[in-house]
């Protein structure tokens, strides 16, 4: 499959799945060659930045103006053994991402220094996107944009990673994975608000069980347990997922306004954001990390930060071949499987019986943002045939 004129943020320190994906979350905006813009919104996971937290790809959220468009990156060798291949490192790079974050944040002299850890992932994707530019690699071709043109986006990308990596911190994996459902609603919202752009009528319909079973798993899975050894989520957890979702939404909207101003693809953006943000981090973390004693650390603590810096670069070259190889379907439903993927191990690991109420909610949010990316990927295919007809 030729590679589409399509873009998507890398992913960074935020281990989200997409939830309809895409993770992965991820999981931030496309330009179409004709400049047009489609009324009928994306989901991010169909959109597959998709999240890392999300890995979950944002597309088609803005209006857009004719200009010429970045040259897409060149195509690898396709092949549906190499697709295949990446769609499985991708996936379990992002579970594997999840889960070494919160074994690291359940260290209680690690789960206050956010900063920190947010900007050695930015230092990390940094490196990674730096040796796949060279020629020797190819995946892009680098471009500069100035510090005061990228600062601003730049903060909106450290709260994008920063506010869900704290929601996991202090939530179950269960709880934060589902909760990251919440922001497809949620720029849907904001591009309706912002840009009067509307969703089809079964679209809206199926976000309301999806809002409803993410509000079902933040009242169960928040309420004490009687058993000490189940893990449930704090007040913290649900207000720094809630601040998380409107953050990530915010930085998906407003990315695609420089996807227009500066003309670059996502992996050129990523690659001019991720040293800034490192660098301003560094003057913040004094001030408001409270540090461990690094060399009381226990090693396999050091091994488990180095794994979530690995995971991290496996997550952004894999997210490459996913873009050039796949096509929607793939990539929504490589999101939704790492979706499920998390909560259920998640579910496991929290040790809450099969029976508890939470479930329901579980089932109810899943099914409502896979019904919403199956009614979005028909629209699509809807609006691609009646093209057809029109060139016609």
């Amino acid at each position: 499959m030729a590679v589409e004129q399509k873009t998507r943020t890398g992913s960074f320190s935020s281990p989200s799945a997409s939830s309809g994906s895409p993770e992965d979350s991820v999981r931030l905006a496309q330009l179409t060659s004709s400049g047009e813009f489609d009324e009928k919104l994306k989901s991010p996971e169909e959109l597959d930045i998709g999240d890392g937290n999300a890995d979950e790809e944002r597309a088609g959220l803005l209006p857009h103006e004719s200009q010429d468009q970045p040259a897409p990156a060149p195509a690898p060798p396709n092949s549906h053994v190499s697709s295949l291949l990446w769609m499985a490192i991708n996936t379990l790079a992002t579970v594997g991402i999840v889960f070494t974050n919160k074994a690291i944040f359940s260290d209680p002299s690690l789960k206050l220094a956010q900063l920190t850890f947010a900007s050695f992932h930015f230092f990390v994707t940094y490196l990674t996107l730096f040796i796949i530019s060279q020629p020797k690699f190819g995946f892009f071709v680098p471009r500069r944009a100035s510090i005061r043109d990228i600062l601003p986006l730049s903060i909106a990308m450290s709260l994008n990673v920063i506010l869900p990596n704290l929601s996991l911190a202090f939530s179950t994996v269960t709880f934060y994975q589902v909760a990251r459902i919440l922001l497809t609603p949620t720029v849907a919202a904001m591009n309706f608000v912002l840009y009067k752009a509307t969703l089809p009528r079964d679209a809206i319909i199926s976000l309301v069980p999806a809002c409803a079973g993410v509000g079902m798993v933040s009242y169960f899975d928040s309420l004490p347990a009687a058993d000490a050894s189940i893990k449930t989520t704090s007040g913290l957890g649900v207000i720094f997922a809630l601040l998380g979702i409107f953050a990530s939404s915010l930085y998906t909207v407003w990315i695609a306004s420089y996807h227009r101003k500066l003309k670059m693809s996502s992996m050129q953006l990523l690659f001019n954001q991720a040293p800034v943000s490192a660098f301003m981090l560094l003057y913040i973390i004094p001030f408001v990390d409270v540090f461990p004693v690094w060399t009381a650390v226990p090693l396999n603590r050091w091994a488990m930060i180095g794994m979530s810096g690995f995971f991290a670069s496996l997550i952004n070259i894999s997210q490459f071949y996913i873009i050039a190889q796949t096509g929607p379907v793939s990539s929504t439903v490589v999101g939704h499987v790492k979706t499920c993927t998390i909560v259920a191990l998640g579910w496991m690991a929290s040790g809450r019986p099969i029976g508890d109420k939470s479930v329901l909610g579980v089932f109810v949010a899943v099914g409502g943002i896979i019904a919403y990316s199956a009614v979005m990927l028909r629209e699509k295919a809807r609006d691609a045939a009646r093209a057809v007809q029109e060139r016609r």
